[in-house]
C-alpha cells in the first residue's frame, strides 16, 4: 500500500532539514543562506510586509500560513502577486510593472496562480501556474510558467554520485560504463571530464587508485542535508511536468520536458543549455551548451559540454563526450570520447569504449548479443571508428584507429590492430578481408575533412583537455608502425609458403625481411599472394590482407609526412633553433607508447606518473587531476615533436649519426611530394561524386546536379586543402633555405 503521511498544516514549508541532521547552533535555513550569497553575490535587504501590502495580497486571492514569513525588498509591488498560496519562509526580490519576453512568450513580472513553499526569488521574476514549488532559489529575470511540480528533497544530490549523511550506500548512483556487469562503474560528479571517466573505468586492478577517486568525488560535494534546488538568472522554464532535485545554471531554456529529476544542468550566458519537449532525464550531469530535444530518455548519464541528444535517443549508464551527437538511437553502458556522431533510428551501442571522432551508420548494432554465458563483454574502438550500414559486431572486440567496417553481420570476436583499414565480411567465400590504408587510397576527402571539421566544431569555452583531432598523430602513427610489421611478416610468410621454402625453424625477423623485400621490390608479386593473418578473428576461417602492396608504401609515406610536418612546425614554434639543434635532439629521442585519455593523447609514462601522484597524495582532488591535464597539454607539442623525430629515424632506418643536410633536404622534398599526393587524393575521391554514372544518373543534366550538390570547383574543403598544400610548399621552401 502507499504510505500517505498526515501532518499538521502549520508544518507545511518547515523542518526541511530533520533535527537529527541539523548542526548544533544552526537553523534549517543555514545552507539556504550560503546558496543565496553564492547566487546573488551580496546580502539582499529584506523587510516585512506593510499592512497595506498584506491587504492587497489578500484582496488578490493570495494566502499565507504566516504573513510575517513573507519577506520582500524595497521595490515590491503587491499588485503583481495574485492567487498564490505561500507556506514557510518566502523571500521575494524586486517586482516591477514590466513584462518579460522570450521567443514571443510575453509574461508580466510577478507571481501568479501558484503554490509556493519556502522559496527565494530574485528580481523581476515571472512565476505563473506552478502547481507546486518547494525549496527552490530562483534567479533574476527568470520565467517559470505552466509547471506541475518543482521541488527539492532535503537529501538532493543533483546527479552527483554521493550519499548524504544518514543515507544507505545502496542509494548511491553509479554509472556502469564500458561493461554491462558493472565491473567498470564510476561515480558521476559535476565537472567530470572524459579523461576522468576513462582513468576510473580503465585501471580496475589498482584498488588504491579507485579508492582515491571515490574520495575525490566525496570531497567535491558537501554531504550535509538541506541544499535547495537552484534556477539561475534569465532562465526560461515553460510547460514542464516534473522538475525535482535539480540545479539549473543561468540562461537555460527548458520547454515541455516530462521529467527532470536529480540532475545538474550547466548553463551560462556564453554556453546556454536547452532541453525540449517530451524529455525524461533522471540521475545525470549535463554540461554547458548542451541540446536535448524531442522525447529523449536519459538515465544515469553524464553529458560533457556541447553534446547533443535528439529525436527519441536513449542514453543510459553512459558518458557522452564533448561536441558529440546522439539521435534516434540507443546507447547503453558506454564511454564515448569527444566528436562522436550517431544519428540513425535503428543504431544501437552497448558496452563500448569509443575513443572519439566516430560515426555510427544506420542499422549498426554494437552489442546485445545475449548468446554467451553472461552479459555483453566489451568493445574498444580507437579514434575514427566507423561501422557502416547494418554492421553487427560481437563482444569482445577491439579496433585500431580509423577502422571502417563494411556492411554485414560479423559473427566472431575481432582484434583489428591495423589503422585506416576497411574490414569486409566476405560471406560468399567464408573469409574476413582486411584492406589496410583504405582511407588513404580511396576516401582521403572524408578522412581529411573530418580532421578539419572537428576542431572547428569544438565549442568548449574551457579547454582543459587538449583533444587531438588530426588523423596523423602519435597514436595512429604507432599503429601504422605495427601494421607495417604485420604486413612484412605475413607477406613474407605467404611468399615463402608459395615457394615452399618455409622451414619450421626460420626466425620471425627473417620472414619479415623477406616480406619487406617483396612488398618494396616486387609489389605485383605481393599483390598476387594470398596473405593470411593470424589472431584477427576468433574463428577458423581465413583472414586475408587485400592490397597490402599498395598500403605498405602509403603507410611509410604518411609516417614520413607526419614526421617532417611536425619538424617544420617545431621550427615555426621555435622549439627547434636550427639544423644543429635538430641533430642534437635526435641523439636521444625514441618512440614512446601513448594512451588516449578521453581524447587527449598522453605518453604512457606520464599516465603512470599521474596514477602514482594520485596514490602518493601529490594530487588530492579532481581539480588537481584537471590541472595535470592542462600541464600535459602544454607539453604535448614538445612530446609530439620528439615522437615525430624518432618516427623519422625509424621509418627511414637512418641513425642520427648519418643525418646530414643533403639527406634532410631529400626528405623535405619527399614530404612535399606526399603532401601533393594527399591533395590529389582528396580531389580524386570527391570527384567520384561528380563523375560516377551511378551518382549522376538521378540528375537530367550537369546544371541540375550542380544546383543540388554544388559545383566541384566551389567545394570549400577542396579549396582549403589546396591552400594548405600551397602553404606547406612555402614552408618546405623556407626550410630548404634555412638548412
Amino acid at each position: 500500500m502507499n504510505v500517505i503521511g498526515k501532518n499538521p498544516i502549520e508544518k507545511l514549508g518547515y523542518d526541511f532539514i530533520e533535527k537529527d541532521f541539523l548542526p548544533k547552533g544552526e537553523n534549517e535555513y543555514y545552507i539556504r543562506e550560503q546558496q543565496i550569497r553564492q547566487l546573488f553575490g551580496l546580502e539582499k535587504i529584506y523587510r516585512h510586509l506593510t499592512a497595506g501590502e498584506v491587504e492587497t495580497l489578500v484582496r488578490n486571492n493570495n494566502t499565507s500560513d504566516d504573513w510575517n514569513k513573507l519577506l520582500v525588498t524595497a521595490a515590491f509591488d503587491a499588485d503583481l502577486v495574485k492567487q498564490c498560496h505561500f507556506f514557510g519562509l518566502i523571500r521575494i526580490g524586486k517586482l516591477e510593472p514590466y513584462y518579460l519576453e522570450f521567443h514571443n512568450l510575453r509574461m508580466p513580472v510577478g507571481l501568479y496562480n501558484s503554490t509556493i513553499c519556502s522559496c527565494d526569488f530574485g528580481d523581476n521574476v515571472v512565476v505563473d501556474n506552478v502547481n507546486y514549488m518547494a525549496h527552490y532559489i530562483i534567479g533574476n529575470e527568470t520565467i517559470i510558467v505552466n509547471v506541475n511540480e518543482m521541488s527539492t528533497s532535503p537529501h538532493a544530490k543533483f546527479g552527483n554520485g554521493i550519499i548524504k549523511e544518514g543515507e544507505d550506500e545502496k542509494v548511491r548512483i553509479w554509472l556502469e560504463l564500458c561493461n554491462e556487469n558493472g565491473g567498470r562503474s564510476v561515480l558521476p560528479f559535476e565537472g567530470m571530464l572524459p579523461g576522468d571517466a576513462f582513468l576510473w573505468s580503465k585501471y580496475r586492478d589498482d584498488e588504491q587508485l579507485l579508492k582515491r577517486f571515490i574520495k575525490f568525488t566525496e570531497e567535491k560535494s558537501d554531504l550535509h542535508r538541506g541544499y535547495y534546488g537552484v534556477v539561475g538568472d534569465r532562465c526560461v522554464i515553460k510547460n514542464c511536468k516534473i522538475i525535482k532535485d535539480t540545479v539549473t545554471g543561468s540562461d537555460a531554456y527548458l520547454k515541455g520536458a516530462n521529467k527532470i529529476k536529480n540532475v545538474t544542468i550547466n548553463s551560462s550566458a556564453n554556453e546556454t543549455t536547452q532541453i525540449g519537449e517530451g524529455c525524461e532525464l533522471v540521475n545525470g550531469i549535463i554540461g554547458y551548451g548542451c541540446r536535448i530535444f524531442y522525447g529523449v530518455k536519459a538515465v544515469r548519464f553524464v553529458m560533457a559540454s556541447h553534446s547533443n541528444l535528439k529525436y527519441g535517443a536513449r542514453l543510459i549508464n553512459s558518458y557522452l563526450g564533448n561536441n558529440a551527437t546522439v539521435s534516434c538511437c540507443e546507447v547503453l553502458n558506454s564511454l564515448i570520447f569527444p566528436a562522436h556522431e550517431q544519428h540513425h533510428n535503428n543504431s544501437f551501442l552497448c558496452a563500448a569504449l569509443v575513443m572519439g571522432q566516430s560515426n555510427m551508420a544506420a542499422g549498426a548494432t554494437i552489442g546485445s548479443n545475449h548468446n554467451s554465458r553472461g552479459a555483453d563483454g566489451e568493445i574498444i574502438a580507437g579514434r575514427g571508428f566507423w561501422p557502416g550500414l547494418c554492421v553487427s559486431l560481437k563482444h569482445n572486440s577491439r579496433f585500431a584507429s580509423f577502422s571502417l567496417i563494411a556492411k554485414g553481420d560479423y559473427p566472431f570476436e575481432i582484434n583489428l590492430p591495423i589503422p585506416f583499414s576497411l574490414l569486409i565480411n566476405d560471406t560468399s567465400h567464408d573469409r574476413l578481408l582486411v584492406m589496410p590504408g583504405y582511407w588513404f587510397l580511396y576516401n582521403m576527402y572524408a578522412l581529411a575533412r573530418n580532421s578539419w571539421k572537428h576542431p572547428n566544431r569544438d565549442k568548449r569555452d574551457e579547454k582543459i583537455q587538449w583533444i587531438e583531432y588530426d588523423f596523423l598523430a602519435p597514436d595512429s602513427v604507432e599503429e601504422m608502425f605495427h601494421a607495417l610489421d604485420l604486413m612484412e611478416y605475413y607477406t613474407g610468410k605467404a611468399y615463402l609458403t608459395r615457394q615452399k621454402k618455409l622451414p619450421k625453424d626460420i626466425k620471425h625477423a627473417e620472414i619479415s625481411r623477406i616480406g619487406k623485400t617483396v612488398l618494396l621490390e616486387s609489389p605485383e608479386e605481393a599483390g598476387s599472394l594470398h596473405i593470411i593473418l593470424d589472431g584477427i578473428e576468433n574463428s577458423k576461417r581465413p583472414v586475408e590482407f587485400l592490397k597490402a602492396e599498395s598500403a605498405y608504401p602509403v603507410f611509410q609515406n604518411m609516417i614520413l609526412l607526419y614526421a617532417i610536418r611536425e619538424i617544420i612546425f617545431g621550427f615555426e614554434r621555435k622549439q627547434l633553433k636550427d639544423f644543429s639543434h635538430l641533430l642534437k635532439i635526435t641523439e636521444t629521442v625514441k618512440r614512446a607508447g601513448w594512451v588516449n585519455v578521453g581524447g587527449q593523447l598522453i605518453v604512457a609514462d606520464d599516465v603512470d606518473q599521474l596514477k602514482k601522484d594520485i596514490k602518493n597524495k601529490i594530487i588530492n582532488s579532481w581539480e588537481g587531476i584537471h590541472q595535470r591535464y592542462l600541464q600535459l597539454g602544454e607539453k604535448y607539442e614538445d612530446q609530439k615533436l620528439i615522437h615525430a623525430i624518432a618516427s623519422l629515424i625509424d621509418i627511414k632506418k637512418t641513425p642520427f649519426s648519418s643525418w646530414n643536410k643533403n639527406l634532410f633536404t631529400e626528405w623535405l622534398n619527399e614530404s612535399l611530394d606526399i603532401m601533393e599526393w594527399v591533395q590529389k587524393q582528396v580531389e580524386t575521391s570527391r570527384g567520384k561524386d561528380y563523375t560516377n554514372p551511378f551518382r549522376t544518373m538521378v540528375y537530367d543534366n550537369k546544371r541540375e546536379m550542380e544546383k543540388v550538390v554544388g559545383k566541384f570547383s566551389e567545394d570549400h574543403f577542396i579549396a582549403y586543402t589546396r591552400e594548405q598544400t600551397n602553404n606547406y610548399r612555402l614552408k618546405v621552401a623556407s626550410m630548404l633555405k634555412m638548412i
